[in-house]
């Protein structure tokens, strides 16, 4: 089993007793603003913690110190698979935002495609109206590939009628990110 680790962090696959700090951050309405899912009860979170742990998708990450189970990446190969492309998505905790453990787990992840999964391309999709995601993409040095004018909806107004939203769509190179590796050795 991989295990990723950084100076604070271990990327780590879920368990099913993970649903206790699962359900303290896929509870509150503004971590799950931006997600395809609405906040999670008690009962919903038990039920992803194993939907997780048996998911290679999903990755747990835990502050090495404590062991405290902070967010969690999203990691997965897209079709076709010969093109080597991934996407990356994340979400955390708000009570560990603003700490830099969001970057440090996926420049942790990206390092891990590139050098060890021989991916090419790495890819990564918010809404405009997430400030704090798309800065992130940017700080991770993804570039901005696209602004979507109105691609889903993950939410419906009370009659039913979806809530269509923007999305831009960042990436990164497998040669951008050894040129950047190669700068910070």
């Amino acid at each position: 089993m991989v295990i990723l680790e950084t100076d604070r962090l271990v990327i780590r696959r879920f368990r099913e007793d993970d649903w206790k700090d699962l359900f303290e951050y896929l509870s509150q309405e503004a971590v799950v603003q931006y997600e395809p899912y609405g906040v999670f009860s008690e009962e919903d979170c038990r039920k992803e913690a194993v939907s997780r742990s048996q998911n290679e998708a999903f990755w747990a990450v835990c502050r090495k110190n404590d062991h405290k189970l902070i967010g969690n990446l999203y990691f997965k190969q897209q079709e076709p698979l010969p093109f080597l492309t991934w996407e990356l998505g994340y979400v955390f905790n708000t009570a560990y935002w603003g700490q830099g453990y969001a970057h440090e787990a996926c420049n942790r992840m990206l390092k891990h495609a590139f050098e060890q999964m021989g991916a090419h391309r790495v890819m990564a999709r918010c809404n405009p109206d997430n400030t704090s995601s798309w800065r992130l993409m940017e700080r991770l040095s993804m570039r901005r590939g696209g602004h979507f004018r109105k691609p889903a909806f993950f939410k419906k107004t009370d009659d039913g009628k979806p809530i269509w939203h923007d999305a831009y769509q960042y990436s990164i190179l497998d040669e951008e990110f050894a040129a950047i590796e190669g700068l910070n050795t």
